[in-house]
C-alpha cells in the first residue's frame, strides 16, 4: 500500500469506533481480511464484533499443543455461542519433534535462545501460513499490555510477514476491554478471575502477583521483553 492511502487510511480508522473500523476493513478488503484470536480478553471482544455484524473477517487461532484446557475450552463456547467455525492451526509435526529431540520437552526453560524456538515452531510458522495470500492481520493488541505494544499504531505495515496489521482495541483500556464483555456477555477464559491475565501456553505462563504488570506471568523466568515473535518489530 502506498504512503499516501495508508495515511488516508490511518486517519479513517482513527475516527471510528472498533466495530465501525472493523466493517470499513471487511469492505476496503474483501475476502482478504484474517483476525487470529489467542481466545484472550482483547480477542473475545473482537470476536464478538465481528460476529454481531456477520463482517466477512476469518477467525483463526493457533494451537501450540501446550494450551490450557479452559483455552481450548473457550474455543469450543466462542464457536457454539456465535455460530462461527474458528480456523485452528497446528504446527508442523516434523518440527515439533525435531525441537523436542533437540532441546528436550521443556528444555524452553534453559535459555532464551530454546525458548524463542519453540515459539517460532509452535506459534511463528504456523502463523505465517495462516497469514499466507492474505492483505490484512487484525488483532486484538492493546498500548497498555507493554512497552513495546505502547509504540504501535491503530494500522501498520507488519514488516515481518508483509501485511497490514489493523489492531481496533490499540487505545482501549483495560477497565474499557471488561466493562465490554460484561455488557455484551462475552464468554471469557476462567483462568482470568484467578490471576492470569495474560494467558498463552501452560508452562509458559503464571497467575501474576498483585501490583505486577500484566505481561509478568509470561515467561517468568525470564527478563527479556515479554514477546513470543509474533508482533516483533
Amino acid at each position: 500500500m502506498q504512503k499516501k492511502n495508508m495515511q488516508d487510511l490511518e486517519q479513517r480508522l482513527e475516527q471510528l469506533t472498533a466495530g465501525d473500523g472493523l466493517a470499513l476493513i471487511a469492505d476496503l478488503f474483501p475476502g482478504k481480511a484474517v483476525f487470529s484470536t489467542s481466545l484472550g480478553q482483547e480477542d473475545q471482544v473482537i470476536t464478538q464484533l465481528i460476529a454481531s455484524q456477520n463482517l466477512p473477517i476469518q477467525i483463526f487461532s493457533l494451537d501450540t499443543g501446550r494450551l490450557f484446557p479452559e483455552t481450548l475450552e473457550l474455543l469450543a463456547r466462542t464457536e457454539s455461542k456465535y455460530k462461527t467455525r474458528i480456523k485452528v492451526y497446528y504446527p508442523e509435526r516434523e518440527s515439533v519433534e525435531s525441537l523436542v529431540t533437540d532441546i528436550g520437552i521443556n528444555g524452553f526453560y534453559e535459555s532464551v535462545e530454546n525458548r524463542k524456538s519453540c515459539c517460532y515452531v509452535r506459534k511463528v510458522e504456523p502463523l505465517k501460513r495462516a497469514l499466507a495470500g492474505n492483505e490484512v492481520w487484525v488483532t486484538g493488541l492493546r498500548a497498555e499490555q507493554s512497552a513495546n505494544r505502547n509504540s504501535m499504531k491503530r494500522i501498520e505495515w507488519d514488516e515481518a510477514n508483509q501485511i497490514l496489521k489493523y489492531n481496533p482495541l490499540m487505545d482501549w483500556s483495560f477497565d474499557q476491554m471488561t466493562a465490554y464483555i460484561e455488557e455484551h456477555k462475552v464468554p471469557y477464559n476462567p483462568l482470568h478471575d484467578k490471576g492470569f491475565i495474560s494467558i498463552g501456553c501452560a508452562p509458559c505462563t503464571r497467575a501474576i502477583l498483585p501490583g505486577e504488570d500484566a505481561r509478568a506471568g509470561r515467561w517468568w523466568w525470564e527478563e527479556s521483553k515479554k514477546e513470543c515473535g509474533l508482533h516483533a518489530k
